[in-house]
């Protein structure tokens, strides 16, 4: 079987990593992550519980030639404000930011691919102009680019949570993102049958929401706004790291257990969660939908075995070349 090795940048709790291996093991493929990071120590404790090793800390404070040399890079960067997008000057544009420590590896190390993930408010952030710059710069550094904003709701998870995702290669393909694998999975398939009663909302907040609200499912997931609003679905409106504890309720009345944001993000059950709930809490809302990454890998992978064979075939034949 050939091995694919990969980066895993701004790794949070493993969501690229989580996803690489399922669609490895799909396609008979060997996931080999030969360097992580996070600046997390709470992320890097759960990245290390879970695939054996602790990602290294600051990627700032890593020099590009001291990556290994990887055939994909992953990072669900984040997007802090750009204070010279704008100017177009495209690799100067983006120093300064996080971006630049992709943008510098992927110069450096060339690696064949790229999945880089963000957050949907990308697209329309300062008119537009950040992602254009973004976008410019990949593409300067040799790769063909393409972006969309996919939906987890979208790829079997009960979770309204979009994304904006940017995929790269170096050679040029046919590159589609995947299409909508609806109906996603029911709640009930999701909330634990059993949960403590510290999940449980005060009388009071379970009567209030009671009043202000009748859902028309049996099963919902409640959600109140800032302003006090509250709405349900036979879904989750996405996770937030920062919410209030009780944002978001099961039928009004309880908050979601870890597993249960777990899953809503698509980690399988046998992730281990450590920590306490307010840590599970922010590490379930910054994580990266597994489902979707998932589906954008398995349409990738194809493409990166096929020139992973090529370059194998090249090296057997300058092999036996050289012996001649």
């Amino acid at each position: 079987m050939e091995q694919i090795k990969f980066i895993d940048l701004f790794c949070g709790i493993g969501g690229f990593r989580t996803a690489m291996d399922e669609a490895c093991r799909e396609n008979n493929l060997i996931p080999d992550c030969v360097f992580s990071s996070d600046i997390d120590p709470f992320c890097q404790d759960s990245y290390e519980t879970n695939f054996g090793h602790r990602p290294a800390g600051d990627i700032t404070q890593v020099h590009e030639k001291n990556i290994p040399d990887h055939d994909i890079l992953f990072a669900g960067f984040p997007c802090q404000p750009f204070s010279i997008i704008g100017q177009m000057q495209g690799f100067n544009d983006i120093r300064g930011t996080l971006f630049f420590d992709i943008a510098r590896i992927l110069k450096h190390k060339k690696p064949k691919a790229f999945v880089l993930e963000n957050v949907k408010q990308l697209v329309g952030h300062n008119q537009g102009k950040t992602l254009k710059v973004i976008l410019k710069t990949l593409q300067d550094l040799g790769y063909d680019t393409h972006y969309a904003v996919l939906n987890a709701l979208d790829y079997g998870l009960p979770q309204k949570r979009e994304r904006v995702i940017i995929v790269g290669h170096r050679e040029p393909i046919y590159f589609s993102y995947p299409a909508p694998v609806r109906p996603f999975k029911p709640l009930s398939e999701i909330l634990e049958k059993r949960v403590d009663k510290k999940y449980f909302a005060s009388e009071y907040i379970h009567k209030k929401r009671k009043q202000k609200h009748k859902s028309a499912y049996k099963l919902s997931i409640w959600h109140e706004n800032k302003a006090g609003n509250i709405c349900s679905y036979p879904y989750s409106c996405a996770l937030r790291a920062g919410a209030s504890y009780n944002y978001l309720l099961v039928n009004g009345e309880r908050r979601l257990t870890p597993r249960e944001m777990f899953r809503l993000q698509g980690f399988p059950d046998t992730y281990k969660i450590i920590g306490n709930d307010s840590q599970a809490r922010k590490q379930a809302g910054n994580a990266v939908p597994v489902n979707i990454v998932k589906a954008v890998i398995l349409k990738l992978l194809p493409y990166v075995a096929i020139t992973l064979d090529m370059t194998s075939v090249l090296r057997e034949y300058e092999v036996e070349y050289g012996k001649r």
